[in-house]
């Protein structure tokens, strides 16, 4: 059932949940939920690719550690820095026949395929361009995976920033825990589905595994896109007469000139410090690494399939951890969760530096850590709406994630560069139990700066009237 406008003359129940001037039934929200979390699924499958495979296929190219570090790790945060805060302003002032986040949801999913089927047959392609330039083969893949990681990461940021707005826009506020709950513990599927069925055939097939992943993400993003609608808008307000320089000052006057905002971005800069490199490097301690790797500590040695499966479980223990957290943020706030999941998380890495040794340990604390990071990660999406201004919350979220990224920009390769200095893959564990430890403590500090701000009953965001 169709979302009706609360200027519609049919009566609100009880039963109705609203947002903005959206009503739903019952049956309605679960409708625009089925939609959102289907496009969810394969969307993280499709994410998998260039943080799973691309560090492989650089690896294969014998790229060193601190340039795959670069390219799937800093190359996406220095883009990101450049286009998000671009992203929250054009889209929350867009108005159009679809709204004004579904268009750009849109126009970036025809170019996020063509840039994964550039990535799926890096190969062949870089095989002809090294015959036609007179390249090295390896020199002319790394170059052509870097082209293509340009490209589908300033699509992608268009498509992951205005999927997440859009949750604020058609999701009521008082299932929003619930649906981050549902959010997060459908993209664990995805990535399990992933890691289970198709890493392991990732030296062999991978044009396929693309080509696979490009046609779920197009299909299901394109029904979202027609199955969702957004609500009517205010006009926005007319546009500013200001300088661009002024543009700027204002944009950061706004977002940056009180404390309890900088302690918000932190949480994302220190946790996704940590889970970049933990992404990019994990892949070649629990493996045989593979190119110029000689000479570093023992691995664990497991195969790709071996290792995909033990990553296919972790992403499975997300699920039920996901769905019990969500009516838990409901309930406690996403603060108080989020404090859990951080310390479990720094506390869990920290044991895996120390007591990982072979494939069986390797499983136990991997598996542990994912479900310490999934109480986190099942909070924290529900923590921004709860605690930015809604009148320019994309323009909020665009400068958190400016701090996230500023960080992400140098972890990867500051974490490449420790390895390659002690020839150590292990040390991937301790560099992301410091991260999670400072994101711990900067959660503790906003939590004591929110209750004093009137918590629960009373906050209203700083530099807002009530």
């Amino acid at each position: 059932m169709s979302p009706l406008p609360q200027s519609s003359s049919a009566p609100a129940s009880r039963d109705d949940y609203r947002v903005g001037t959206l009503t739903y039934t019952a049956r309605g929200l679960y409708s625009v939920l089925f939609w959102m979390l289907l496009g969810d699924f394969c969307l993280q499958i499709m994410e998998q690719l260039p943080t799973s495979l691309v560090p492989l296929q650089l690896r294969w190219a014998d790229a060193s550690a601190a340039l795959i570090g670069f390219l799937t790790g800093s190359l996406p945060a220095i883009l990101g820095i450049a286009l998000n805060p671009f992203i929250g302003v054009q889209s929350d002032r867009h108005r159009g026949p679809l709204g004004r986040r579904r268009p750009f949801l849109l126009w970036s999913t025809p170019v996020v395929v063509l840039a994964l089927l550039g990535l799926g047959f890096a190969q062949p392609i870089a095989d002809t361009l090294a015959g036609l330039l007179g390249l090295k083969a390896g020199a002319a893949k790394i170059g052509w995976i870097g082209a293509c990681m340009v490209v589908f990461v300033v699509a992608n940021t268009y498509i992951m920033q205005v999927y997440q707005f859009l949750f604020v826009d058609v999701i009521p506020a008082k299932v929003m825990g619930k649906f981050v709950g549902c959010y997060r513990a459908l993209g664990a599927l995805g990535a399990f589905v992933f890691h289970r069925f198709l890493f392991g055939h990732a030296k062999t097939d991978t044009a396929s595994i693309y080509s696979l992943a490009a046609l779920l993400y197009a299909v299901s993003f394109l029904l979202l896109v027609w199955k969702v609608k957004e609500g009517d808008y205010p006009p926005p307000p007319p546009r500013s007469t200001e300088s661009k320089l002024d543009i700027f000052k204002s944009y950061f006057r706004d977002c940056f000139s009180h404390g309890f905002y900088w302690k918000t971005y932190s949480l994302s800069l220190f946790f996704w410090s940590a889970l970049v490199p933990f992404g990019t490097f994990l892949v070649f301690f629990g493996t045989q690494p593979g190119g110029e790797a000689t000479g570093y500590a023992q691995t664990v040695g497991l195969s790709l399939t071996e290792f995909g499966k033990i990553k296919g479980w972790c992403s499975l223990i997300g699920v039920p951890v996901f769905f019990l957290v969500g009516p838990l943020v409901d309930r406690y706030h996403p603060l108080r969760i989020a404090m859990v999941g951080l310390l479990l998380s720094a506390v869990t890495f920290l044991a895996c530096y120390i007591f990982v040794r072979d494939a069986a340990s390797l499983s136990l604390w991997l598996i542990i850590n994912a479900a310490s990071q999934a109480v986190y990660m099942g909070s924290y999406l529900a923590i921004l709406p709860r605690l930015l201004p809604r009148e320019k919350y994309g323009q909020f979220f665009t400068a958190n994630q400016i701090f996230g990224f500023s960080g992400v920009v140098l972890a990867p390769v500051l974490c490449g560069w420790l390895i390659e200095g002690f020839r150590d893959y292990r040390l991937v564990f301790l560099w992301c139990a410091a991260c999670a430890g400072m994101s711990f403590i900067m959660c503790v500090l906003l939590f004591r700066q929110w209750l004093k701000l009137g918590g629960a009953t009373g906050y209203t965001p700083p530099g807002q009237t009530v």
